[in-house]
């Protein structure tokens, strides 16, 4: 069963699940390993992530999933801003946080990420080598290439009229004006930083009561700088990529290139998917299958110290 926690990240109150382990399979002389999560873009705890929260959990891995500041149940303002620098800065303390949990092992933590939150997992774990390894499911690696991307599948006007809101936002900030917001997701060819097709109905699907479907437009103009691509080479621990061979949102070949510079490190999986498609259902519970085998791998308490 969840527990409702709360860690502080750069003064602000962040809210998390911690879902304890059910046993002590994986358990080791320093205590239960445990999976730190985080949503993707726009998205909050409680749209989908408990149905791998739970899975870890039965598996005897404890799990620590969080809200970012200014989603869902945490505080923070302005609200709904995709800041990569602060959900990075999030992730770190909620790392911490995850370490002083109670029977947990501090040495055998993972970050688990998808979509944008794929990304920073990548780039959190590069930059703390105690990190025990890395789960990414469809994950952003490249920001450039997703910009690529979305000029292959819907033109470059639409990444031009998106650009145009964000520089509307961007004006409203810095006069001190409420954040004017867009769609997170919407059907291709509508206004949203995701074009989906059937996006209300599969996010009715696995989104909560938190989720809101709207970012601050200011996001739009920085997604090519987010290159978490660039932080593998500084990995000390394995990784999971995972990737959706249908995904319209994450490039498929960015990813790939991103687990081969992990070279012996990276272990890359591929399912015939889309972007949405991992929160519930059969490829929910594949990917999973997947995850729950790597960490049984690299979590096992008799492996010999990396």
């Amino acid at each position: 069963m969840k527990r409702d926690l709360t860690f502080v990240s750069h003064g602000a109150r962040c809210a998390a699940w911690h879902v304890p382990a059910g046993s002590d399979a994986l358990a080791g002389p320093g205590g239960r390993p445990c999976v730190v999560m985080a949503h993707g873009f726009g998205g909050t705890r409680d749209s989908g992530l408990l149905n791998y929260a739970e899975g870890f959990a039965e598996a005897g891995i404890d799990a620590f999933v969080f809200d970012y500041r200014g989603f869902g149940d945490s505080d923070g303002i302005p609200r709904q801003d995709v800041s990569v620098r602060r959900q990075r800065q999030d992730y770190h303390a909620a790392l911490a946080a995850a370490r002083r949990l109670p029977g947990v092992d501090p040495d055998r933590v993972v970050l688990w990420g998808v979509s944008y939150a794929g990304g920073h997992a990548l780039v959190v774990a590069a930059q703390d080598a105690r990190v025990a390894a890395v789960v990414s499911l469809t994950p952003v690696t490249d920001g450039l290439a997703s910009l690529a991307h979305v000029v292959r599948h819907a033109g470059v006007g639409r990444l031009l009229r998106l650009a145009g809101h964000g520089l509307r936002d961007a004006a409203r900030a810095l006069t001190a004006r409420p954040p004017h917001h867009v769609p997170v997701v919407a059907e291709p060819g509508s206004l949203a930083m995701m074009g989906v097709p059937h996006a209300q109905e599969i996010c009715a699907s696995f989104a909560g009561p938190t989720f809101r479907n709207e970012v601050c437009a200011r996001a739009a103009l920085k997604v090519g700088l987010n290159r978490p691509t660039t932080f593998v080479g500084r990995l000390a621990c394995p990784i999971l990529v995972q990737i959706g061979t249908k995904d319209r949102i994450a490039p498929a070949g960015a990813a790939r290139r991103t687990a081969r510079k992990a070279d012996r490190r990276g272990d890359l999986r591929e399912y015939p998917v889309d972007h949405l498609d991992v929160y519930a259902g059969p490829g929910q519970r594949r990917v999973l299958a997947d995850q729950l085998d790597f960490l049984a791998h690299v979590l096992d308490p008799a492996r010999s110290p990396r």
